[in-house]
């Protein structure tokens, strides 16, 4: 059932019960919402402050790795302070000053065929900002498996790339939706798509595409607008351009 809002939330959300399509009933699928987010670096870092800040319930995170000075040019959920910890404390500690009626779950661990089914069932759905294509492909699979929405985002040097994932259903046109290896049938042969250290990255590149995946999850939650189904929305920041791709189940 709905908690009614205390009139602190009430101020808190002010500006989304505003909105016609999200109101007071969008605000409490929010706050209902369960999402993990696989990864708290630089995709991941975005993704947690403006899901906390827009007041979904539960996040869950899944990270285990540690800050490094290297990481702060572009995980801004982290600062200098945290160098040397795990990103899962220093994330949930900023999650908590954002906004500490959030609900926060730790999973210290590295998702992978084995384990990626049992985690994700837990949550309503998914948004990936992992940075290699075993993690990539086990969350796509156990999404698929249980019926869980996937925003799935990636980020290189200047471009980056957003697609939702629902292959589980059916689209308008009743066909049923690609899934993400109707997108990538495989992963590339080993080394050959760079590291972000080998390669580099600007750092508000992240920025963008990871506030992105975090509005394709609040339309997700609220039941709005027109998800990134299908489509695979391309952000080329050198040359300041969006494009998008339709791509279909094969």
């Amino acid at each position: 059932m709905n908690a009614p809002f205390s009139p602190e939330e009430l101020e808190r959300y002010a500006r989304h019960i505003v909105l016609p399509e999200i109101g007071g009933a969008g605000q409490q699928k929010l706050k209902r919402a369960r999402v993990l987010v696989i990864g708290a670096g630089g995709l991941g870092a975005p993704v947690l402050q403006y899901l906390a800040a827009a007041g979904v319930g539960t996040l869950g995170i899944v990270d285990d790795d540690t800050v490094s000075l290297s990481n702060l040019q572009r995980q801004i959920i982290h600062d200098t302070e945290a160098v040397g910890m795990p990103k899962l404390d220093s994330a949930a500690s900023a999650i908590r000053r954002i906004n500490p009626t959030i609900e926060v779950e730790l999973h210290p661990m590295r998702i992978d065929t084995a384990n990626a089914r049992d985690l994700v069932a837990r949550y309503d759905m998914v948004a990936d900002g992992s940075d290699n294509f075993d993690t990539r492909y086990a969350v796509a699979d156990a999404c698929a498996a249980e019926s869980r929405p996937l925003v799935h985002a990636a980020v290189g040097r200047f471009d980056g790339s957003v697609t939702v994932l629902e292959p589980y259903a059916t689209g308008k046109d009743g066909q049923q939706n690609p899934s993400y290896r109707d997108l990538f049938p495989e992963p590339p042969p080993a080394g050959l798509v760079p590291s972000c250290a080998e390669a580099g990255i600007i750092g508000a590149l992240t920025g963008v595409i990871g506030t992105l995946q975090a509005v394709e999850v609040i339309k997700l939650i609220v039941g709005i607008g027109e998800p990134l189904v299908g489509r695979l929305l391309l952000y080329d920041a050198l040359a300041a351009r969006f494009d998008t791709i339709r791509y279909k189940r094969s």
